[in-house]
């Protein structure tokens, strides 16, 4: 075997085989989430999807970051760290995209007469949940930035950002989204995080700072959003916010 390969084999770590397990198992929960509704939508007529032309386009971005994400942590994983940098300057320019595509997708969906598709739920009272999602997503890819040169930090800003992002995916896998309480999807995306913790313990024997205050962020906002979702304050923002796109 020449040197070359029994280098690339070393490369191979277990703390990188984790993180690229982590990324392609957050490119299955997206890619099976959204089957029905955009990937596979010819085959599933039936499946309620938003009718705006919009969201065709926001699908296609949002469905990118996955993927850059696998793409990303594999590059690392064999060495690349140069290309993953210079990749890193289009997560940034996708990840701003994504955040602005978001916002709006939201402030549409909520402005509906009919709401969020699928969601018997208020639409002004469920706005807070995909409104939170992208301020999270938001926060932890710019930490994610700022942190770039220190990589523990920095792929785990990574790894929570999407996970909150995950919510929307878990809430249309089959079986899921029948169930009416949000904090059910919610938490099926946390394991993300939980799987952050355990590997935490396991290679370090404690939390690392990211994984622990980002992930009690991303935990904690879930239920609070919840209790805060109907109650005059939001509800008054959250009119005033659809009248921009209405």
């Amino acid at each position: 075997m020449s040197t070359a390969a029994v280098a690339g084999r070393a490369r191979w770590t277990a703390e990188r085989r984790f993180f690229t397990g982590l990324s392609l198992a957050a490119l299955v929960v997206v890619y099976v989430g959204f089957a029905r509704t955009f990937f596979l939508r010819p085959l599933f007529p039936e499946a309620p999807a938003p009718t705006e032309p919009f969201f065709l386009f926001h699908g296609v971005v949002f469905a990118c970051w996955p993927v850059l994400l696998v793409l990303q942590t594999s590059l690392v994983g064999v060495g690349r760290v140069d290309v993953h940098r210079k990749l890193g300057a289009l997560g940034a320019v996708l990840a701003t995209a994504m955040v602005v595509l978001g916002v709006t997708g939201a402030l549409i969906a909520a402005d509906r007469p009919t709401g969020f598709v699928g969601l018997p739920v208020p639409p002004l009272q469920f706005l807070i949940v995909p409104i939170v999602d992208m301020l999270l997503f938001a926060t932890c890819v710019a930490l994610a930035v700022r942190r770039r040169r220190d990589a523990q930090a920095h792929k785990r800003w990574m790894i929570l950002g999407t996970a909150s992002l995950l919510v929307a995916a878990v809430a249309r896998w089959p079986g899921v989204i029948s169930i009416p309480n949000p904090l059910v999807f919610m938490g099926l995306a946390d394991l993300f995080v939980i799987a952050l913790a355990v590997w935490d313990f396991r290679s370090r024997g404690r939390l690392h700072p990211v994984t622990l205050w980002g992930g009690l962020a991303l935990i904690i906002s879930q239920p609070l959003r919840l209790a805060l979702s109907g109650t005059p304050a939001w509800l008054a923002i959250a009119a005033w916010a659809t009248s921009l796109v209405g």
